[in-house]
């Protein structure tokens, strides 16, 4: 275990076919982009956690005789229909949009682990039950199976959270079982079953973490989906209510200013793209790695 994670960390040690070992300069050297997408989560990051500190004006602060301004100073990225700045509405949103995202991916992820850890580890019965519930789910896209929650369960943040991180579960539930199904006849598993540790200790110490580490990486990539299908279902009128400053509203109100005030559409479809592609980024390169493929 403790190899594997070295090899997520740094990647493989050796070429193949035993050629020589890697120089640690390029082990450790990264392409530009992922820099960038570096920088780009740092950025978010801070805007989440600090965002009075970064925001020049207050998010809500409406000032009629300001409406449509043009970007520029002192509004950097212009002001929206009720005068309010956008650059400061755009920093206020980064908090929602990545609390969404990662609540909605810890979600699913939970439920779909426990569904596939019981697939995997269960008699066949279960496991063919819960597939073909499964593969039910997996016939909507998750976009329209959240929109049919969000529906039952009526709008706010809370429960589009519920609605997309329910949608998630059936694709990691799948996953979950398919590496579980790897390592439960592993030479190890049969090891320490044969040295008298128990069931539950074998699955929490071998067959949760050697299947769960892979799931997990495939989990931060999707966690810019989350966010993406967050933002759309708020672009729908299902996420929290107005003046509250979330990208998905911001577009949906913009849409009726955009022949006069494109910026009002532009900044947050971007502020989403910026997003969603650089935590993709990232999340590919931790998955790279792990497979031990080189930079």
């Amino acid at each position: 275990m403790s190899q594997a994670i070295e090899t997520l960390i740094v990647g493989p040690v050796t070429g193949v076919g035993g050629s020589r070992p890697l120089r640690p300069a390029r082990l450790t050297r990264l392409r530009p982009g992922l820099w960038l997408a570096g920088l780009c989560v740092t950025l978010l990051l801070l805007a989440a956690l600090f965002p009075a500190l970064l925001a020049p004006f207050d998010p809500l602060d409406a000032t009629a005789r300001l409406a449509f301004q043009a970007p520029g100073t002192p509004h950097w990225l212009g002001t929206d229909e009720n005068g309010r700045d956008v650059l400061s509405r755009l920093i206020y949103g980064v908090g929602p949009s990545l609390f969404m995202g990662l609540a909605a991916t810890a979600l699913g992820l939970a439920w779909g682990t426990l569904l596939g850890l019981l697939s995997g580890l269960g008699p066949r019965w279960l496991d063919a039950g819960l597939m073909r519930a499964v593969d039910v789910l997996l016939a909507f896209p998750d976009l329209l199976l959240a929109l049919v929650i969000i529906t039952f369960f009526g709008q706010g943040t809370a429960n589009l959270i519920l609605a997309v991180g329910i949608a998630a579960v059936p694709r990691y539930a799948r996953l979950v079982r398919a590496q579980t199904l790897n390592v439960r006849n592993a030479g190890y598993v049969e090891a320490a079953l044969t040295l008298g540790q128990s069931h539950l200790a074998v699955i929490a110490r071998h067959i949760l973490p050697n299947a769960f580490k892979p799931v997990l990486i495939l989990a931060i990539i999707g966690i810019g989906g989350t966010i993406t299908a967050g933002a759309a279902l708020s672009f729908l009128g299902f996420g929290a209510p107005p003046p509250a400053p979330e990208w998905g509203a911001m577009m949906a109100i913009g849409r009726s200013f955009l022949a006069n005030a494109p910026w009002l559409v532009a900044w947050p479809a971007l502020s989403i793209t910026l997003t969603v592609v650089s935590i993709s980024a990232i999340g590919r390169e931790l998955l790279r790695r792990s497979e031990g493929k080189p930079l």
